[in-house]
């Protein structure tokens, strides 16, 4: 708001303007002011007056400075998408991360479930006098250890959901359906359009508003340049001056047509001041440098995390697929006699361990999405449609 009001001020300088003047006084002028001797009578007076002019940007000052407020007013829109990436970035993250939290949740009461079904198979075992007792004790040690993981998983759900919360502005309970229902990784709906790296920095709104800062720097110096300049202004004026009762007569009217020009001399800091300007675009010029390299800093890394978590998503999910395999075969030879129930409950173990393995690596994998969304800078959606962007994730 601030910066649009003053685009419009600066679009609003130069150019016409005009006033008006009208006063009624009684007065009493001096006789000597008039090289009269004599005391002047006490009259009412009056004058009343109207002038016009027009300020003439023969250098540019007045187009410099609205320029430099333009720009300025686009460095602010460019800061407010800067704040909207970063929230809608911060929104799908802490939702990822409840989904992820609740899915491995899940995982690891599965796991649990098969470490208490060794245990019990441990103690028949043991019963029947298979085995040690220290071989059941290690079989609960574990079923311990995987009990006390529990309590992480639900907190880690719920201070997502508190993030997601804060984020939304509403109390914890008020938040969707959805968020409550999520038990599995949200995935990609269509691919990111990256493009270039060309695109990608005219999309990223920090690297847009260190350009617009540079381009309002710039035209700031302009301004001052034209102010070592003098400033020309055409103007007319017409009003009447005299005794109340004379004005509007041909005694009391008076008017005034011609240019104006006013120059002070650049001996007062205006070159200083062109000095000034040209080191806050310096200023202006390395920050726009500094936020492009930032951001092929931010995009490379983010795409070489999202490349290698993905790779390991992908071995692991034939390593779950070939762990799957193995355990249909060992029901099999169970249901004919050749393994025991402690083989299948071994496989069960081993595909319970990779599943959460891959599931933690699917959630990465997420997460690097959104990483990878706020440093290509989000804005797809001025392409597809104004109004509703189509969904990136479900």
């Amino acid at each position: 708001m601030r910066s649009h009001a003053a685009e419009e001020f600066a679009s609003e300088q130069g150019g016409w303007s005009g006033g008006t003047t009208a006063t009624i006084e009684r007065t009493q002028e001096s006789a000597e002011e008039y090289l009269q001797s004599g005391k002047i009578p006490v009259v009412y007076g009056g004058d009343v007056g109207i002038g016009v002019s027009y300020e003439v940007d023969l250098f540019g000052k007045i187009r410099r400075g609205i320029e430099a407020a333009q720009a300025d007013s686009q460095a602010m829109e460019a800061a407010k998408d800067v704040v909207k990436v970063a929230v809608v970035a911060d929104v799908v993250r802490a939702y990822v991360e409840s989904c992820s939290a609740a899915e491995e949740q899940l995982i690891a009461e599965e796991s649990l479930s098969v470490g208490q079904l060794r245990a019990d198979a441990m103690r028949k075992l043991r019963d029947a006098g298979r085995v040690a007792q220290i071989d059941v004790s290690k079989e609960e040690t574990k079923v311990s250890i995987l009990r006390a993981g529990m309590p992480v998983f639900a907190a880690r759900r719920r201070i997502a959901q508190y993030k997601l919360a804060a984020l939304l502005s509403r109390a914890p309970s008020d938040l969707p359906p959805a968020v409550f229902s999520c038990h599995d990784v949200p995935e990609l709906l269509r691919p990111m359009p990256i493009g270039d790296s060309t695109s990608m920095l005219r999309r990223r709104p920090d690297v847009r508003q260190a350009e617009r800062k540079l381009a309002a720097a710039t035209a700031r110096i302009g301004v001052a340049v034209a102010e070592l300049y003098p400033s020309i202004t055409i103007g007319a004026s017409a009003g009447s001056t005299g005794i109340l009762g004379d004005l509007l007569s041909p005694s009391t009217n008076h008017w005034a047509l011609g240019p104006l020009i006013n120059w002070t001399f650049p001996e007062n800091g205006q070159r200083a001041r062109v000095r000034m300007a040209q080191a806050q675009a310096g200023g202006a010029l390395a920050e726009l440098d500094g936020a492009v390299l930032n951001a092929l800093r931010e995009t490379q890394t983010s795409l070489a995390a999202y490349s290698a978590d993905y790779q390991r998503v992908v071995s692991l999910q034939t390593a779950y697929e070939s762990e799957m395999n193995t355990l249909a075969q060992t029901r099999r030879l169970q249901a004919a006699g050749r393994e025991s129930v402690l083989s299948t409950l071994d496989a069960s173990g081993d595909l319970a361990s990779l599943h959460a393995s891959l599931a933690a690596q699917q959630g990465q994998v997420a997460l690097d999405q959104v990483q990878l969304f706020e440093a290509l800078g989000g804005g797809w959606a001025q392409k597809e449609d104004q109004n509703r962007a189509a969904p990136l994730i479900k």
